[in-house]
């Protein structure tokens, strides 16, 4: 079925190995000085005229294998707004529980200019580099390069050590601006066995041989230079002419589609020991997060909180209604700081008696509460739309987490983190496409993170049109389950007026008057707007004919999708149904001379669909206007279709009613 995104995770196979392309540092030739505009895309403001990567392992008979990542970039740059790209950021990490601090090295940082036809190098002085601590287990180093201009071409290495060699960093080969040729080259023992994975829709290259290799290391006995010999695989994946990662209209996060590279260590073999298995399954991640102290222990703790549990519960029997209270208390009580993860900062403990915590705590404390008051709850891990989409086993995929409940036979997930969430209303941020649920034996199951019903949004507007073209009416706007959340995440925050203003440059320059909203608050409830309004700028006479569309301002002028291709699947974030009913009365004086014909189309699949009805009476015209969404991805290969759907759609609400003079 096209509208299915394809599966983009891609586990690589190796054959014959093949000499890759050769790039030196310091080999800054004149053509790519005097080079104007990038030759396959002239909009480019830079490109990395090469990326390569090695990683290498060094053997020390204090810590075995260590893992070393060389990166070597050179980028160009063609126009003033590519300058961005003379930062450079890496993140690495200086936290672990059993292993050394990794270890970031910066090294043969130049720019290069053409200057009267000569090449000018400016190096990168000592200040030119700052760290910064992300967290308590992240740093980030930052280098900004000297003297880059139009024209310029920057080159630097920079070097990774770590002890870590579970997982290596993601080589990315796809960046914002063309890559003329990517490589990473990796020459792991042969004692180590990995899964690399490809993420992204490019072809990427890849050979593979098995070699002989040496190593050379002091020994701490004899205090002497020893050495070993061992087989050694190495692999080349590379890739050229690489496009842009551009952004485009309805995507969730680029990162989910960027091609880029994750070596994960699936099997040790040692000789003469049995081999260790290390391949993950989510059941097993899930199992390991579990069991750590700052997330299984923090759910057990129940003492710290239930005197106070039992004065929110006292004399309320129904389960529902003691999750609703429960669920109040925490967010009126125990305000998130910000801080996302699937642990414990502080624990459960310390974030109840502060009354502030990050998401695990919070929304640990929820559970906790709920265990306590006889309603089953469990923990589910969630990755974050900006953090990308968990692709495969790892403890790092997910970042935040939620709570699941069930009542009366029907699954809830909760999140006290936000003041407008309720029961099955989550942040936006945390609809991405799939979460896992931990039971409390620490087995778990993936669950769907996609709304299953519809969020409604329904209009209702009575108009008159005056003699003169003038419009006037009232709007009554009802707003359920996302569409509600998100109007009380965007709109409750700002004061009326502000938002009045907004409304009416939104709806064409509309005067609003007698606005009212009802439940803004009231998460129970529908959203409910009324309001008057008058217009201007909805009729247009020519001679004895009045020109007028059926749909007032809320008819939609632009489809979004105007580019010809489509590189990205569609996110559209969740189901959703958009419902307008219009009784327009006409002027005295007119009749009703011609009508758009009404129109019931679809994609196809299940993808969404419009439905335009109108129907003329002596003195007004009623129309129905319905349109659906009812899936949150669309493949790109899709795309074709979508695009000619709403612009169907769009040349549908355009269309005019024809009135003429009596």
């Amino acid at each position: 079925m096209k509208n299915i995104v394809p599966f983009f995770i891609v586990f690589l196979s190796f054959s014959s190995m093949t000499f890759s392309q050769k790039f030196e540092l310091g080999k800054v030739s004149d053509k790519e000085l005097s080079e104007k505009r990038h030759p396959t895309d002239t909009a480019a403001v830079a490109a990395v005229l090469y990326n390569k990567v090695k990683t290498t392992f060094k053997y020390t008979e204090k810590n075995g294998f260590s893992a070393i990542h060389e990166f070597e970039i050179r980028i160009k740059f063609y126009k003033k707004e590519g300058l961005q790209y003379a930062n450079y950021e890496v993140p690495y990490r200086i936290k672990y529980e059993n292993l050394n601090s990794d270890i970031l090295s910066f090294s043969d940082v130049v720019t290069y200019n053409l200057v009267n036809g000569k090449v000018e190098k400016t190096k990168l002085s000592g200040d030119g580099t700052f760290k910064e601590k992300v967290n308590e287990n992240w740093k980030t180093t930052t280098i900004t390069l000297p003297n880059v201009k139009e024209g310029s071409v920057i080159e630097f290495k920079y070097t990774l050590k770590s002890e870590n060699i579970l997982m290596f960093p993601t080589v990315e080969f796809q960046k914002e601006i063309p890559v003329n040729f990517a490589e990473y080259r990796t020459e792991i023992p042969a004692y180590y066995f990995y899964k690399p994975v490809l993420k992204g829709f490019l072809n990427i290259t890849t050979k593979s041989e098995i070699e002989n290799a040496f190593q050379n290391y002091t020994s701490s006995n004899a205090m002497r230079t020893e050495s070993f010999s061992y087989r050694q695989i190495t692999s080349v994946h590379s890739a050229k002419d690489i496009p842009a990662l551009k952004e485009e209209v309805f995507v969730d996060n680029i990162d989910n589609y960027r091609s880029a590279i994750d070596y994960e260590l699936e099997v040790i073999k040692g000789e003469g020991v049995p081999d260790k298995n290390l391949s993950k399954t989510w059941e097993g991640v899930a199992k390991t997060i579990f069991e750590d102290e700052d997330f299984g222990k923090q759910l057990k703790m129940r003492e710290y909180f239930e005197p106070e549990l039992n004065a929110i519960i006292i004399g309320i029997e129904s389960k529902e209604e003691r999750a609703k209270a429960i669920l109040s208390y925490v967010k009126a009580k125990i305000k998130w700081n910000g801080t996302y993860g699937i642990y414990t900062d502080v624990g459960v403990k310390k974030a109840f008696l502060d009354r502030t915590g990050n998401v695990a705590e919070v929304n640990f404390i929820l559970i906790s509460m709920l265990n306590s008051a006889g309603i089953i709850s469990s923990p589910v891990l969630v990755s974050t739309v900006r953090n990308g989409v968990a692709v495969y086993p790892n403890q790092t995929a997910f970042n935040y987490v939620v709570a699941a409940t069930e009542i009366n036979g029907k699954r809830l997930l909760l999140d006290a983190t936000n003041e407008y969430s309720y029961f099955n209303i989550l942040p936006s941020k945390t609809l991405n496409w799939k979460g896992r649920l931990i039971n409390i034996d620490g087995s778990s199951e993936e669950i769907d993170m996609v709304p299953s019903v519809n969020s409604k949004n329904t209009i209702n507007i009575v108009a008159s049109i005056a003699a003169d073209g003038k419009v006037s009416g009232k709007v009554r706007i009802q707003k359920t389950d996302y569409v509600a959340f998100d109007f009380r995440e965007d709109f409750l925050r700002m004061n009326t007026e502000s938002y009045l203003e907004r409304l009416e440059n939104n709806f064409g320059g509309l005067q609003i008057n007698n606005y009212q909203l009802e439940n803004g608050s009231n998460l129970e409830l529908p959203v409910l707007q009324t309001f008057d309004f008058t217009s201007n700028n909805e009729a247009e006479i020519i001679g004895d004919k009045m020109y007028i569309s059926p749909m007032l301002f809320f008819a939609t002028s632009k489809n979004p999708f105007v580019q010809d291709e489509r590189k990205l699947p569609l996110f559209f974030g969740y189901p959703k149904e958009n419902k307008m009913t219009f009784s327009i009365e006409i002027p005295a004086g007119y009749t009703i001379e011609t009508i758009p014909q009404p129109i019931n189309i679809s994609t196809g699949e299940g993808v969404a669909s419009f439905k335009y009805n109108i129907q003329p009476f002596t003195n007004k015209v009623q129309v129905v206007v319905t349109s659906e969404v009812n899936q949150m991805l669309v493949s790109q290969d899709f795309y074709p279709i979508v695009k000619e759907f709403f612009q169907k759609s769009v040349d549908k609400q355009n269309e005019k009613i024809v009135l003429k003079k009596t």
